[in-house]
Parts: structure tokens; C-alpha cells; sequence
């Protein structure tokens, strides 16, 4: 059976409409250098990327309608029960198969491109970081504090993350290329989609100290620190090469109330208790293990000051609502793109361990946000109805007010 078999009724795939040129992506004074070469590479991966989600992600869901699903229910005698059962059929799917290896093919590289870019100048970023933040009170280091194993043992999202700052180098460049261009010119979109989201719905609310835990380089709290530049924020994460970079990168764009500390997210002892206006996480729960997640759910309490917020911005939650074809397609990352934890942590009851770290399920919340960013030069999320389930520039809050 060809993979075009049983696929007439496909219609055509969404109208294609692809990322702009690399570039016009943001640089600041330690974004690394791009020759044509690379440049091609990265236009390559981003334009891939967006084909994949846009022209041929629609012919999956139909080959899964038309031709797996059919197929499951006559071997099995019945319809699929679970997330699993839908994954293991389209396993066996051509369709599934050709977009799946061709979205492996693209991450993998995507991380050699940024690597290549990285590496080819890494002691010229390493030095030119350094100029910037040696001395720097708001560079707040800790040698000797232990790498957790979930953070050590998984190169996550196939990225390698190195003793030095060619690992930050590579993630900061090469975002672009794995969201097709859709996070704006700076990446930031997840940041500035939540910025916005609080200053429209709570437009009273003035933070005084906000907290960003699993911050990496940082790129989504400057646009918060932006929005908030009366705020004393914080960034908090265990490698001290991503936390350099971030203080050189954030300097260098202007933004000077950000501290960045190397601490682990579930011990944050340093702080006193009701410390922080507004802490948060964004897109870094489904890198977390059981045990940490609780942790850094029981510190956020602990932090958190009486009416201010918690929020984790992720994407949503499996639940009885989804599509089980959606939920597989979401559970992608989890077994082809190095994310272990990923499957696990979108079916379990998120509100039920916010509230048995303390918070009142009366004050939980759950709310949809999009980055509309460079309106004149990028993909604006909130006018684009393709689905990328889980890359596309549109995320899921999960938070509570204390």
C-alpha cells in the first residue's frame, strides 16, 4: 500500500505561509555570527519545519482518518481506547512515517547547524561574554552545586548542553529554525505573550520582585523585565553557561533588573518565604522529573506572597476533551525528539499538585495565550489556524493565585 493509497478525499493541505528571511533575526552584542552558508542551513530547517506543520502534518490526520484508524478497528474489533493505541497504529502508517523521520531529520540538524555556528567561534563568544559579566554582582554562580540527574543524563530536545557558552550560543540562534520564525525576531514570544496577557487582565498588578525558575538564557524574562522595569527579577537555573550568557545577552539588549542565579529550582532556601510578587516557569515542566516537580511546586508556595502568582506556561494538558489523534500527535516529542518526560507530565493532575503544595483550588487558573510579535516581519500565532500541536506560538498557563 503507497501512502498516497486511500488518501482522495485529503483536500488540499492549508495555504503555506512560510518564515522570513533568517536575516532578520534580532542580534545583540554576543549573537554569534552568520556566514551564507549558515544562514542557508538555517532557512532551510525553518522553512522545513513550517512545510511539515502546514503542508504535510493535514495528510496525517487524514491517512489516520482514512486509512489507520479503519484498519485498527478491523484487526482489533474495536475503536482505539487510549493515546497509545493510536500512536502504535500510525507506527505502521507511511504517511506518519515519512512526516515523522523528515520531523527527526530536520531536529537533528537543526542542533548540528547551531552547533557548527557555535563552536566555529565559541572562544570569541566565551571571551566577549566574559568581558561582560565578570564582576557582575548580578552574575550569582555556584560551582558546586549538583547537576540534576534529568538535567545530566538527556540531551533534551537532542540538544547537548556543554561546559561552555556554545550550548547557549546554539539554542539562542537556532530557535528560529525550530519554530519556523514564529516566536519573533528575539525568540521571545512566550515571554511576551505572557507580559501581555497579565498587563491586560491584571492592569493593577505591579510585581515588585518576579521569578523565573528553569530561565536558561532567558529569553522569555526579558520581555517580562521589559514590561515590569521597576521589578527586581530574578532568573534561576542549574547551568552556569546558559546563566553567563543570559546576563551578557540581557546587557547587552538594555535590560539591567535581571539577576541571574545558578540554584536548583527545588531548593531555593536562599529565599525567605513570601519573597516573590509572580514566579514562574515557562516551557519547562516536561523537563522535570516527578520528584523535582513537586519540589519546585512546594518552593513556589513557599515563595509566593499572598495575592501574587504562579504561573507555568506550557502546552495543555491531555484530558478526556482532546482528540486521542491529538494526543498522540502532542506525544511526538516524547518518543522521537529526547523529551522522556513529556508523555507523562501532560496526563497527570496538575491542579491536584498545585493544590497539594498548598494553593486553593478555588484560585487555580487555566488560560490560553499567543504571542502576536513582529507583526511586520514574522507569523503572527493569533492569525495562523494550522496545527503544529506543540510548536506552533500558542501555549497553555496553568497557575493559581495564593
Amino acid at each position: 500500500m503507497t501512502a498516497s493509497a486511500n488518501l482522495k478525499n485529503a483536500g488540499p493541505a492549508q495555504a503555506y505561509d512560510g518564515p522570513p528571511d533568517y536575516q532578520a533575526v534580532g542580534r545583540h552584542a554576543v549573537f554569534p555570527q552568520t556566514d551564507h552558508d549558515e544562514i542557508a542551513r538555517l532557512n532551510f530547517l525553518a522553512h522545513m519545519n513550517r512545510h511539515l506543520s502546514t503542508r504535510v502534518m493535514p495528510f496525517v490526520k487524514t491517512a489516520w482518518e482514512n486509512r489507520a484508524e479503519p484498519e485498527l478497528v478491523k484487526t482489533s474489533g474495536q475503536p482505539p481506547r487510549t493515546r497509545h493505541d493510536v500512536r502504535k497504529a500510525l507506527v505502521n502508517d507511511p504517511m506518519f512515517a515519512t512526516w515523522s523521520a523528515l520531523r527527526r531529520m530536520t531536529m537533528e540538524q537543526r542542533q548540528q547547524a547551531g552547533r557548527w555556528t557555535a563552536v566555529r567561534q565559541a572562544e570569541t563568544l566565551a571571551a566577549h561574554t566574559r568581558a561582560l559579566t565578570d564582576g557582575d554582582p548580578r552574575l550569582q554562580l555556584d560551582p558546586s552545586l549538583p547537576i540534576p540527574r534529568y538535567v545530566a543524563a538527556v540531551d533534551h530536545h537532542c540538544m547537548p548542553f556543554p561546559g561552555d557558552v556554545s550550548g547557549a550560543v546554539s539554542y539562542d540562534h537556532g530557535i528560529f529554525a525550530t519554530t519556523g520564525g514564529m516566536l519573533g525576531r528575539y525568540s521571545d514570544g512566550g515571554g511576551q505573550a505572557v507580559a501581555a496577557w497579565v498587563k491586560k487582565t491584571h492592569p493593577d498588578f505591579k510585581p515588585r520582585r518576579i521569578l523565573e525558575i528553569g530561565a536558561t538564557l532567558g529569553h522569555n524574562l526579558v520581555p517580562i523585565a521589559q514590561a515590569f522595569p521597576d521589578a527586581e527579577v530574578v532568573a534561576v537555573d542549574v547551568g552556569a553557561p546558559m546563566l553567563r550568557y543570559g546576563l551578557a545577552r540581557a546587557k547587552s539588549m538594555g535590560v539591567n533588573n535581571i539577576t541571574f542565579v545558578q540554584a536548583d529550582g527545588s531548593d531555593l532556601s536562599r529565599y525567605a518565604d513570601a519573597s516573590f510578587d509572580w514566579i514562574q516557569t515557562t516551557m519547562f515542566l516536561h523537563e522535570l522529573s516527578y520528584a523535582s516537580m513537586k519540589a519546585i511546586f512546594a518552593e513556589t508556595h513557599r515563595l509566593l506572597k499572598p495575592d501574587g502568582f504562579v504561573l507555568h506556561v506550557e502546552q495543555p494538558q491531555y484530558t478526556p476533551e482532546m482528540p486521542l489523534f491529538e494526543q498522540a500527535m502532542r506525544d511526538w516529542d516524547s518518543f522521537y525528539n529526547n523529551e522522556p518526560f513529556w508523555s507523562t507530565l501532560h496526563e497527570i493532575d496538575i491542579d491536584g499538585w498545585l493544590v497539594e503544595a498548598g494553593f486553593e483550588r478555588s484560585k487555580l487558573m487555566h488560560v490560553g495565550v499567543t504571542a502576536v510579535v513582529d507583526r511586520d516581519l514574522f507569523p503572527d500565532a493569533a492569525d495562523d489556524d494550522s496545527e503544529d500541536y506543540g510548536r506552533k506560538a500558542a501555549w497553555h498557563i496553568l497557575g493559581a493565585r495564593k
